[in-house]
C-alpha cells in the first residue's frame, strides 16, 4: 500500500527514529507530514500510531446517507444548524430514547458546576469535588517492587505500571455486579496504549525526539533492553487497591496484581484458532502467540471478566516483501496498513536478534509460514479476555468478534435464556460499527467466554430516514463467498474489513467508545472526527464535510430485542463551536459545555453519560482548536440533551477511561501522555511543556490514573 525509497538499515546514520508528533491519536486533523532527519528510513503517511485511511471501496459513506435526507445545501458548512433541525425533528424518534420518567418530573441528571476551559498543566474538578493522583506510569505493583526511575530495565517495568493509560475498570473485591459489591476494595485494570520512548530511556536525553521517536545505536539498532521496556510499557495491568481512611486511595501488595505485556503468551481462540492465517514459527499450529498491544478501551463481559482491545496494531509491524520493487503485501496487512519501512518503535531491530523481538519483521524469509512470522500480524486486531481474579490464567484472543482496530467493546445487559450481544468501533477514518450475536443462550450459573467463540458478526449500515440494518458477517452469506476470494469463516474474521466492505456497510467518522443506557438499552457511539471526508461524501449519520469536531450517534434495537438484525438511530450531538454544533435542544453548545473530538464514553448506573474528548496533539490549543483548551471530560443527561464540563487535563494530554465504585461514590478516570505536545528541539533542549502530575522540573510527566470524590460523600455528577 505504502511505497518507500529506500530501507537500507545498514546505512543509516541517525541516532533516533523520529515521526510525525502523533503519540497514539488515531487520526491527525491537520496535514502534519514531517520528514526523517535520515533520509534512508522513509515512514508512510499515517506514521507512528496515526491509522491509515484503507478503505478505498465504493461502499456508502455515513454522511452520504444523511445528505440523501436533509438535502445536500443544508448540511455543506454554514448549514449544519438547519440540517440538524430537521433531524432532530423528524419523526418523534426522540421519544425511542427517552426513560419511562420524564426529565420534567425528576429534574436534570447533573447537580454540579461547570468547570470553564482550561489550558493549564494542571487538573480541574468542580466546587464540592476532589481529585488525587493515583498508580502512575512505572508505579511498582508486583514482582519484586522496583521503585519508579529513569534507569529502570526493561525486566523492571514488567512489574511497574505500563504506560499511557486507556480504558479500564474497577471489580470489587466482594460481589460480581458491577452496581454492587465493595466500594473501597477492589481490582483496577488499566490499559496501556502505547509508550513514548523518549520519557522512558535514559539515552534520549538530549536528543530531538518528538511523541513517537526512538532512540538508536550509532550502527542503527535498537538496545534490546530498551526494545523489552517498551513492550513491557504495553499491554495491562491488574492491581488491588483500597481507600484509605482519609479518603485517598492506595495500593496493595497482593499476588492478584500482574501485569500483561507485549510477550505475555496468550491462547487464540474461536474460528480462526489453528487456521493457516495463524500458524507461525512461535506456534506452528496456530493456536498461540505473544503479548497484546495498543490497547485502547476495553469491555467488561457478563461473567466478570475484562476484555482489552487491540485498536492501532498495524503499524507495529513492517513487512518489505517486493516485487517489481512494489510492495507485495497481503490484503490482510494492506487492507489495515501494515508498513514496509521500520515499524513503529523500530523493535525489529534490536540488537540481540532475539526471536521475541524480530517477530515485528514479518517479511517471508523461509519456505514456509511455520518457520518465520509472516503471518504473526494475524495473531493481532483482537478482542482479549482476560479474568483479572485468576492470577495464573492465560489471556484468550477471542476471533469470532473480528479483527480491525478494535476501540473497545460494549455489552448489552444479559438475559437469562437469550444470546449475548456485544458492540465494537474500528477507530478509524470511514470504517465500520460490527455487533456481535452469541450463538448459545445466556446462562448466568454457567456463562463464560466460551460463548464468544460461537456467533453471528455483524456489520452496520445506516439507511435513510433514521432506519438501519445489520448484515451477517458469515460465510456462504451476502457475497461472503469462495468466488468473491472468501475460503471459510476464519478467512472472513481475518479480514473483517474487507468482508465489511463487500457486504457494502456504511463508512463512519471514526467509530470509538461505545455505551449503553442501562435505562433504555439504548446503543451510544462517538464518531471522533474525520478532516478527510469530503463535501462530497457527505451524507447521513456524518452530516458535515471535513468533520473536525465529531459528533454522538445513537439507536435503538427493533422491537428492544437487542439481537434484532434492523434499528432505528438519530444524531444525540453534534461537537464543535458555538456556531457549529448543536444539542438535542436545537441549541448549540455553550461555554459550560464546549468541547470536540468525543472519544471516550460511558454511562454510569443512573444514566448520566460520561464524554471525554481526544483532540490531537497536533492541533491542540491552536488555531481554531484554541478556543477547547486542553482536552477535558463532561457530562450529559441523555433524557434531554443537557451537556456540562466536570474535568479538565493537564497539556498534552488525552482523558480516557472511566468507571465509578458501585456506590457511584468514587470515580477513576485516566490522564494519558501529559506533554505529548513537547517538541522535538524542546525535548532536546530539556523543556518540556508538561511536568504532570509530580510537578518537579526534574521529572518527566507520567500517564496517571485521577481518582475524584465529592465532597460531602455524595454520588459522582449530583
Amino acid at each position: 500500500m505504502f511505497s518507500y525509497p529506500s530501507d537500507n538499515f545498514s546505512d543509516l546514520g541517525s541516532t533516533s527514529i523520529n515521526r510525525p508528533s502523533l503519540g497514539g491519536f488515531e487520526e491527525n486533523t491537520v496535514n502534519q507530514q514531517q520528514y526523517p532527519k535520515n533520509p534512508h528510513i522513509h515512514r508512510p503517511e499515517q506514521a507512528g500510531g496515526d491509522e491509515p485511511i484503507c478503505n478505498h471501496s465504493p461502499n456508502p459513506t455515513f454522511a452520504a446517507i444523511l445528505n440523501s435526507r436533509l438535502q445536500r445545501r443544508q448540511v455543506m458548512r454554514g448549514g449544519v444548524a438547519a440540517a440538524v433541525a430537521v433531524l432532530f425533528s423528524r419523526t418523534n424518534l426522540s421519544n425511542l430514547f427517552a426513560e419511562p420518567a420524564q426529565a420534567a418530573e425528576h429534574g436534570s441528571l447533573l447537580g454540579f458546576k461547570a468547570v470553564p476551559v482550561s489550558s493549564a498543566d494542571a487538573i480541574a474538578v468542580p466546587e464540592g469535588y476532589t481529585a488525587r493522583v493515583l498508580l502512575p506510569h512505572g508505579e511498582p505493583i508486583a514482582g519484586n517492587y522496583p521503585a519508579y526511575r529513569l534507569e529502570n530495565t526493561g525486566a523492571e517495568q514488567g512489574m511497574q505500571m505500563g504506560s499511557h493509560h486507556d480504558g479500564m475498570h474497577f471489580f470489587p473485591i466482594e460481589g460480581n455486579d458491577p452496581y454492587q459489591g465493595s466500594s473501597t476494595d477492589g481490582l483496577l485494570v488499566v490499559n496501556h496504549e502505547y509508550v513514548e520512548p523518549r520519557y522512558m530511556h535514559k539515552s534520549a536525553i538530549g536528543q530531538p525526539l518528538d511523541s513517537d521517536g526512538v532512540p538508536l545505536k550509532a550502527d542503527g539498532q535498537r538496545a534490546a533492553d530498551e526494545v523489552l521496556k517498551e513492550l513491557n510499557g504495553h499491554g495491562v495491568s491488574i492491581v488491588h487497591i483500597r481507600q484509605q481512611r482519609n479518603g485517598s486511595w492506595g495500593m496493595v501488595r497482593d499476588r492478584l496484581n500482574r501485569r500483561i505485556t507485549g510477550l505475555t503468551p496468550m491462547d487464540i481462540t474461536g474460528p480462526v484458532r489453528g487456521s493457516d492465517h495463524v500458524k507461525t514459527k512461535y506456534s506452528p499450529d496456530g493456536t498461540k502467540t505473544r503479548g497484546t498491544l495498543n490497547n485502547c478501551a476495553h469491555g467488561v463481559t457478563p461473567w466478570n471478566t475484562y476484555m482489552a482491545a487491540e485498536e492501532n496494531w498495524a503499524g507495529y509491524f513492517r513487512n518489505g516483501k517486493q516485487v517489481d520493487q512494489k510492495p507485495d503485501l497481503p490484503r490482510e496487512q494492506a487492507r489495515y496498513g501494515v508498513v514496509t519501512g521500520v515499524s513503529r518503535y523500530g523493535w525489529e531491530l534490536a540488537d540481540n536478534g532475539a526471536d521475541q523481538y524480530t517477530r515485528f519483521d514479518a517479511t517471508p524469509k523461509a519456505a514456509r509460514a511455520t518457520e518465520d512470522y509472516r503471518n504473526e500480524p494475524n495473531t493481532f486486531g483482537w478482542m482479549v479476555e482476560i479474568d483479572p481474579f485468576n492470577p495464573t490464567s492465560t489471556p484468550k484472543k477471542r476471533t469470532a468478534l473480528g479483527r480491525f482496530a478494535h476501540e473497545g467493546v460494549v455489552f448489552q445487559t444479559p438475559v437469562e435464556g437469550q444470546p449475548v450481544v456485544c458492540y465494537s468501533g474500528d477507530d478509524a477514518r470511514f470504517e465500520y460499527i460490527y455487533k456481535f450475536v452469541s450463538a448459545q443462550p445466556y446462562r448466568k450459573a454457567t456463562a463464560n467466554g466460551d460463548l464468544l467463540d460461537r456467533g453471528t458478526l455483524y456489520v452496520a449500515k445506516f439507511h435513510e430516514e433514521g432506519k438501519g440494518e445489520w448484515v451477517a458477517l458469515v460465510f456462504g452469506q451476502n457475497g461472503l463467498t469462495a468466488a468473491n476470494g472468501f475460503k471459510d469463516q476464519a478467512d472472513v474474521l481475518v479480514n473483517t474489513r474487507l468482508a465489511a466492505d463487500t457486504v457494502g456497510a456504511t463508512k463512519m467518522d471514526r467509530p470509538e467508545w461505545g455505551a449503553i443506557d442501562p435505562a433504555t438499552k439504548a446503543v451510544y457511539f462517538t464518531l471522533t472526527n474525520n478532516s478527510s471526508r469530503t463535501g462530497e461524501q457527505v451524507d447521513a449519520a456524518n452530516p458535515r464535510s471535513a468533520n473536525d469536531w465529531g459528533h454522538i450517534i445513537r439507536w435503538n434495537e427493533a422491537g428492544g430485542n437487542p439481537t434484532a438484525t434492523t434499528f432505528e438511530w438519530d444524531i444525540f450531538v453534534l461537537a464543535g463551536t458555538a456556531e457549529d454544533s448543536q444539542k438535542l435542544s436545537g441549541n448549540a453548545l455553550d461555554p459550560d459545555s464546549l468541547f470536540c473530538c468525543p472519544d471516550g464514553l460511558w454511562f454510569d448506573a443512573t444514566s448520566r453519560l460520561w464524554i471525554q474528548t481526544d483532540i490531537s496533539e497536533s492541533v491542540m490549543n491552536t488555531g481554531k482548536y484554541t478556543q477547547f483548551g486542553n482536552n477535558q471530560m463532561l457530562a450529559a443527561d441523555p433524557r434531554t440533551g443537557e451537556i456540562r464540563r466536570f474535568f479538565t487535563g493537564p497539556i498534552g494530554q488525552e482523558i480516557t477511561g472511566v468507571v465509578t465504585t458501585p456506590d457511584q461514590r468514587t470515580m477513576f478516570i485516566n490522564v494519558q501522555h501529559p506533554g505529548a505536545t513537547t517538541t522535538e528541539e524542546d525535548f532536546a533542549a530539556g523543556k518540556n511543556v508538561s511536568r504532570w502530575p509530580d510537578q518537579k522540573a526534574t521529572h518527566y510527566p507520567r500517564s496517571a490514573t485521577v481518582v475524584i470524590t465529592k465532597d460531602d460523600g455524595g454520588i459522582i455528577g449530583t
